[in-house]
């Protein structure tokens, strides 16, 4: 087993220390932001990486400072994302062994994508995405991951955005022990959100080095972690069915004579169906749920920006960082689904939180929760922001030097474009749909598997080789689950009775 190891470990020349596999470095290649012709150039794509002053620049010769732990919180904080609310009604809309199988099954395939990613980059040297779409298929390719990331992210960070214009109102009413909404300004959410963006969001995205936001990753962590505590706690306090559900059960039976004894069983039976899980379900709705836990689970274009910012990088290393800030998602999402489903059952709605404003609207746990959630998604912006920033330098500013000034704008821009979409868009959850149908499959699925295939040269893997069967396979599965994902929304909107469940 040793001789493998040591092998990869080449390839991956981890800071500079290994020459070997790597191109030359008079050599100007496209999509290598570590090589240099005879003028030296920061990558504005990688600005907020630092270069090595002591040494020529090669690709990996930026000397990590994040450490194993910051980067299993800044990896669990881009998976991490407002799906987690929407998880309990995907499982009211499969039951919960077919819930189980699918997230099981999202999560390992996630697994492996990462796994592909890291290969193709430890044989070119490119730890950028949208480089590895360059190096494989030319131009076309770079544009293709640069769309699918500003797509997947930008839908993400609107989700971010309508949780905070949406619920930030509802917790200053629950402040101000409000019974209704008044007209004031710090009611409406619209002046709200463009509020925490400017105040919280923009600073923290005009950080030049990601490392940074290992804290906010960890402070936002933790309000999550206080969320699935709060809906544990809550399953074994909110009584089923709801006191509204109840009273509506024992009012019809004002209008007919009947006895007590019938009364009562008819209640019996009633609260029974209300109050049973499901463990297999098929429903219409049960389409969604695919697409809600793919946008729930990508991360894959912050993982190579954040392998490259690990100490003492190597492939193994970010392989375990991966698969231990998956497993932790995983394990959350399940709880909260888990629990939220049983607290609600079939009554959940597709915003959890939302669901329990029928119990009591000025519960101080649920209020705490919301402040909780909306910190977390705050705080996540910034570290979705950093890759899309990225994706538009690559496109329009290559191999220019870091300009502070277009590093901001960039930043502005996209939070502008984002606010003015949550503001005047009276639903976007349609577009959630189309996004998580068609570029989650993408990032997951298709683009490791292809990039993997076309990178990785034959002499190391022949092209019947069973790996790059496996990832052939790999990329026709998620093209069979984006047909099928668009299908299907595409059948629920003509038909009109089309409901996204959730989102990234």
């Amino acid at each position: 087993m040793e001789a493998p190891l040591q092998t990869e470990m080449v390839e991956l020349v981890p800071n500079g220390k290994h020459s070997e596999g790597l191109l030359p470095v008079t050599t100007p290649v496209a999509g290598n932001p570590r090589v240099e012709g005879p003028r030296r150039s920061c990558v504005e794509g990688e600005g907020f990486l630092q270069k090595s002053p002591s040494k020529e620049p090669h690709f990996t010769d930026f000397e990590g400072k994040t450490s194993f732990g910051m980067s299993v919180f800044n990896l669990s904080n881009a998976i991490m994302g407002s799906g987690i609310l929407g998880l309990a009604y995907a499982m009211a809309n499969t039951g919960i062994i077919l819930f189980l199988f699918l997230l099981t099954a999202v999560a390992l395939l996630s697994s492996y994508s990462i796994h592909l990613l890291l290969k193709s980059s430890g044989i070119v040297g490119i730890r950028a995405y949208e480089q590895l779409g360059y190096r494989a298929f030319g131009t076309p390719g770079k544009l293709a991951a640069a769309l699918a990331i500003t797509l997947q992210n930008i839908g993400a960070m609107s989700s971010y955005l309508y949780i905070i214009k949406s619920e930030l109102p509802l917790v200053i009413q629950t402040f101000l022990n409000l019974e209704e909404q008044t007209s004031d300004w710090y009611m409406n959410g619209n002046y709200l959100v463009i509020l925490v963006s400017v105040t919280v969001i923009l600073p923290l995205a005009l950080m030049r080095q990601l490392g940074y936001l290992g804290y906010s990753s960890g402070f936002s962590l933790s309000c999550m972690v206080f969320f699935l505590i709060a809906v544990i706690y809550k399953k074994f306090h909110v009584p089923c069915p709801l006191p509204l559900n109840f009273t509506n059960i024992t009012g019809n039976f004002s209008l007919v004579e009947v006895t007590k004894e019938e009364a009562q069983l008819q209640i019996e039976t009633e609260t029974t169906a209300l109050c049973t899980p499901s463990y297999f379900t098929l429903n219409s709705q049960t389409a969604y749920t695919i697409p809600i836990m793919a946008f729930a689970f990508v991360c894959h274009p912050e993982v190579l920006p954040i392998y490259t910012e690990l100490k003492d990088p190597s492939k193994r290393k970010m392989q375990h960082i991966s698969n231990l800030s998956i497993s932790v998602m995983y394990v959350m999402y399940f709880l909260a689904a888990l629990f939220g489903y049983l607290t609600f059952y079939d009554g959940v709605e597709s915003e959890l939180l939302h669901t329990y404003s029928r119990v009591d609207p000025f519960d101080v746990l649920i209020l705490c929760v919301r402040v909780a959630v909306l910190t977390a998604v705050t705080l996540t912006v910034p570290i979705v922001l950093f890759p899309v920033r990225r994706a538009i330098q690559q496109m329009l500013f290559k191999n220019q030097e870091f300009n502070w000034l277009r590093h901001t704008l960039i930043a502005i821009g996209l939070l502008t474009c984002i606010n003015l979409l949550v503001i005047f868009a009276p639903n976007i959850l349609g577009i959630f749909g189309v996004i998580g149908a068609t570029s989650a499959p993408c990032l997951i699925f298709i683009f490791p598997a292809i990039f993997y295939f076309r990178i990785i040269p034959t002499e190391r893997e022949p092209t019947k080789s069973t790996p790059k069967i496996l990832a052939l396979c790999f990329a026709v599965l998620g093209l069979l689950l984006m047909t099928m994902s668009l299908s299907f929304i595409i059948i629920d909107w003509v038909s009109g009775t089309g409901q996204l469940g959730g989102s990234h």
